[in-house]
């Protein structure tokens, strides 16, 4: 078992150098001169090559990497070129709403997924599988936008129950913050449902097949002792899968969520900059939502050990 841990976080750093060097050249290829944006529309070449020169970008490439590469390392992210402020600062700033809204998405859709995947491999070729399935291929092809839009139609302006936008901070109160990230998580909640329902399903409906099913149902065990202590144990590592990733990629991808319900997180935070070429408010969320990545799937792997006792193996 330590063996098995050791060798998966030694394999993430290989990884990370390789995040590292990527996010670099992606921000560096991209089109666009920070020097000349920062400049401005009247800023003479003059201007642009001091700004390049402050910024160190009249270095060699592997030079600036290096010296980015060193920052990072201990923690500084830079500043941010139009802002000036520290770019952890400003993700700090901006993680609590993306982070709370994302783990709040994935419990829901945890909860509603795996019971109806369960339900619906347990009732195969019925009309409750039937009505799984329906609510799955719906997940998956309403856009998020919309179903965000019609959930503040009804919740926020006919009913007048919840908020339309904004976010509150949980300082501010449990009921206000509740109120105000539950049209937000539901939206995201219902499209990631969709795949762990069809994945738990799809796996479920394996295990079902198997001799030792037929051998625990055979002794007398209930359907629900067979279904949560023996099918769904031995199926759970796919479903671990699909929702560990899932956390990392929503951490990166409330792009559209926060757009739509004005929530200040790193969503807007990266569109902001992307539209300014701010380079270090760019680098410094790509490595956090990486690094995000590369930490939960390094969860991920290491639950398969505890899962599955064969694959430590």
């Amino acid at each position: 078992m330590l063996k098995y841990i050791i060798q998966r976080v030694l394999a993430t750093i290989p990884v990370i150098l390789l995040v590292a060097v990527i996010t670099f050249s992606l921000v560096h290829i991209a089109p666009g001169d920070p020097a000349a944006v920062i400049a401005g529309d009247f800023g003479n070449p003059d201007d642009i090559i001091r700004v390049r020169k402050q910024l160190g970008l009249d270095k060699p490439i592997y030079e600036q990497f290096g010296i980015w590469f060193s920052h990072v390392v201990r923690g500084d992210l830079g500043s941010s070129i139009f802002s000036r402020y520290p770019v952890t600062d400003l993700i700090m700033q901006r993680l609590q709403p993306t982070l709370v809204i994302a783990l709040a998405s994935e419990i829901l859709a945890v909860v509603i997924a795996v019971p109806l995947g369960v339900l619906a491999a347990w009732k195969a070729n019925t009309l409750i599988d039937r009505a799984v399935m329906l609510f799955a291929v719906l997940g998956f092809s309403i856009p998020v936008f919309w179903l965000a839009y019609n959930l503040i139609f009804l919740f926020a302006v006919r009913l007048d129950w919840l908020p339309a936008v904004g976010y509150v901070p949980i300082s501010d109160g449990i009921v206000p913050w509740l109120k105000s990230i539950t049209l937000p998580s539901i939206s995201i909640a219902v499209i990631f449902a969709a795949l762990i329902a069809r994945m738990t399903r799809t796996t479920m409906l394996e295990i079902l097949r198997e001799d030792y099913i037929r051998t625990a149902r055979a002794k007398g065990l209930n359907d629900g002792l067979v279904l949560v202590r023996h099918a769904l144990k031995n199926a759970s590592v796919p479903i671990v899968t699909v929702i560990g990733l899932g956390l990392a990629g929503l951490i990166g991808g409330l792009v559209v969520t926060e757009t739509v319900f004005a929530i200040p997180g790193l969503g807007r935070l990266i569109v902001e900059a992307v539209l300014r070429r701010d380079y270090p408010v760019i680098q410094g969320v790509m490595i956090l939502v990486t690094m995000a990545y590369v930490f939960v799937n390094l969860v991920v792997d290491l639950s398969y050990a505890y899962l599955d006792p064969r694959i430590r193996y």
